[in-house]
């Protein structure tokens, strides 16, 4: 049977290796096998009907086709004390099916489809049906589904993958059913539209949709079954030529594939946190690399991995220590390049106890370029030095380009105190962009971290004045009391005097009361702190416009134009101002 099948490359790595090292050659698909109608397939029960289109595993399971019977074996099944492996806190991602076994005409079915697997059934995937169909009856559900070794795809602790997006971002989830993931027979109605599953695809992983069920018990039997029959030497290897090939992502689900059979394997662990590392998941890498320590305190390798990570948090004495461990991995190199970032990071602090706002901007970067890409506190200071001078558009984008940690592990890394102080910083940046949600619930989170911390405190004041002042302005001018509006507007300007979005809203309100010029000084006020606010420029613009400033008043419509070419209010704006202003000058309309 296997000579008859061409064999196809799966898309998946970890199904690859159980194939090569585990299960004989056959096909990979149920769907793909070609049918000879003129052998007979014997089967456990000598009265069942053979069913065409039938799986390979029903022709693999009979001996009589290719060589003597095999003497039949009891299927296995994990005792319920059997150690779990250990989850992991990962996102859903699955692999993709290699021939798409899961898509069934309405003339075949799978067989075995609402029965038992045959005990002469041996290999991996008869003890997988098996086992489903225990969980079914157990669970109550009369729909069966069937995994084989084409089709069952891993997940869970066979390495689920989370998306970076979150740059090394949050949503977690370590508890899913294995049976949710399994394909769907033709006869479950399952909708596949234009023939495709609802699912996004990157490469070869298949990202389960966000609106995925999930249960609170993982069945870890069906992954147990295949993880306790790899070689983790295998899998490390996989992961490897993954790893230098760029493929991070299947290099990190390898890896962790990997650890699941054997966790205390610090190789395994330091591999991970390199991969970890290339999808700039610092943290996560961090916590890895302590792991590979703590198995093997003399691991050159990790220590080495270590130090760099701490580097480009900023952790000098700690990457310091771990260059000195890291035996002939570590030169001196390292070790100059730290002790030149730890002077940058000495005349960060001394900037910003003199409060010269200038030279704090200046180190903040060097520091950066000094080798501390990826330390959330640099970036911190450097949007707090551009707050102070009154630059908010940059402090937000310059917050933007530091790392996007994951607040719970940004905690834990940093302990509250430390996490406290981020957040009022990020806090302040929220609310001067006009996202006094955001800013609210950050500030809110840093005083639960840290009660104490009296700058938190000030801000959080800060925040809900301002919030309110906005809201009860929009109250007043949404139902045309101008006036009021511009008074409640300016309670919220008292406690935050650069705020653009109350002084662009309070421009609103004077230009509705006729009151041009000072809606103008409000507008450019604005300006001035955020060059790019559209909506400040645009009411600048028609203020000039009624003042009869045209020259004014089509500079800023020319700068909207280039930012936002298909706004029809600005084409509008533009063409009457360049109207006007060519009358002005005489010119022949």
């Amino acid at each position: 049977m296997g000579e008859n099948s061409s064999e196809k490359k799966s898309g998946c790595g970890i199904l690859n290796a159980v194939k090569r090292n585990l299960w004989p050659r056959r096909s990979t698909s149920t769907g793909s096998l070609p049918i000879d109608d003129n052998i007979n397939v014997k089967t456990a029960n000598s009265n069942s009907k053979r069913w065409r289109g039938g799986s390979d595993e029903a022709s693999f399971f009979n001996s009589s086709v290719n060589g003597p019977e095999a003497s039949p074996k009891p299927c296995t099944k994990p005792p319920p004390n059997h150690p779990k492996p250990p989850a992991v806190h990962q996102q859903n991602q699955v692999r993709k099916p290699p021939d798409e076994a899961t898509r069934t005409t309405p003339n075949q079915g799978y067989v075995n489809h609402g029965r038992r697997v045959p005990k002469e059934a041996v290999t991996i995937s008869g003890e997988l049906e098996s086992m489903i169909v225990d969980h079914q009856k157990t669970k109550g559900s009369n729909n069966l589904v069937r995994a084989s070794s084409s089709n069952v795809m891993l997940f869970g602790n066979l390495g689920n993958l989370r998306q970076p997006g979150g740059g090394g971002g949050g949503g977690n989830s370590n508890s899913c059913n294995v049976l949710d993931q399994l394909p769907k027979t033709a006869r479950e109605d399952v909708s596949t539209p234009n023939g495709k599953y609802p699912n996004s695809v990157m490469g070869n992983v298949v990202k389960k949709a966000v609106e995925g069920k999930r249960t609170e018990e993982q069945p870890a039997s069906l992954c147990k079954a295949l993880s306790t029959r790899m070689d983790p030497e295998t899998l490390k290897i996989m992961g490897n030529e993954d790893y230098k090939n760029g493929n991070f992502a299947e290099a990190l689900a390898l890896y962790e594939a990997a650890i699941a059979i054997d966790p205390n394997k610090a190789s395994y662990r330091s591999n991970k946190s390199a991969a970890l590392s290339a999808l700039g998941r610092i943290l996560e890498a961090v916590f890895e690399c302590r792991e590979a320590i703590r198995i093997d305190p003399h691991y050159h390798r990790a220590h080495h991995r270590l130090a760099n990570l701490y580097l480009r948090l900023g952790e000098v004495e700690k990457a310091i220590y771990h260059y000195k461990h890291a035996g002939l991995e570590a030169d001196r190199d390292d070790i100059a390049k730290a002790k030149t970032l730890q002077t940058h990071l000495n005349n960060c602090t001394e900037a910003k106890r003199l409060r010269d706002w200038n030279t704090l901007l200046k180190e903040t970067d060097s520091t950066i370029i000094a080798g501390a890409d990826s330390a959330p506190q640099i970036y911190a200071l450097k949007a707090e030095a551009l707050l102070k001078l009154h630059r908010h558009q940059v402090a937000d984008e310059a917050l933007l380009k530091g790392p996007n940690f994951n607040v719970d592990d940004c905690t834990k890394y940093f302990g509250p105190i430390g996490n406290a102080n981020l957040l009022v910083v990020r806090a302040q940046v929220d609310m001067a962009a006009g996202r006094f949600d955001d800013a609210l619930a950050a500030i809110q989170r840093a005083v639960r971290l840290d009660s104490n911390n009296k700058e938190a405190n000030s801000v959080m004041r800060k925040a809900r004045a301002v919030a309110a002042a906005r809201s009860n302005g929009n109250e007043h001018f949404k139902a045309s009391k101008f006036s009021e509006a511009c008074v409640a507007y300016g309670e919220g300007l008292d406690h935050d005097p650069h705020n653009s979005v109350l002084l662009c809203n309070r421009a609103a309100c004077r230009s509705k009361l006729g009151h041009f010029e000072k809606a103008i000084e409000d507008c450019t006020h604005a300006l001035n702190v955020r060059p790019g606010y559209s909506k400040a420029r645009l009411r600048r613009a028609d203020c000039n416009s009624k003042l009869g400033k045209w020259e004014a008043s089509l500079q800023d419509y020319e700068i909207l134009q280039r930012e936002t070419p298909d706004n029809e209010e600005v084409k509008r704006g533009l063409s009457a101002a360049q109207m006007q202003l060519k009358k002005q000058h005489g010119e022949v309309v």
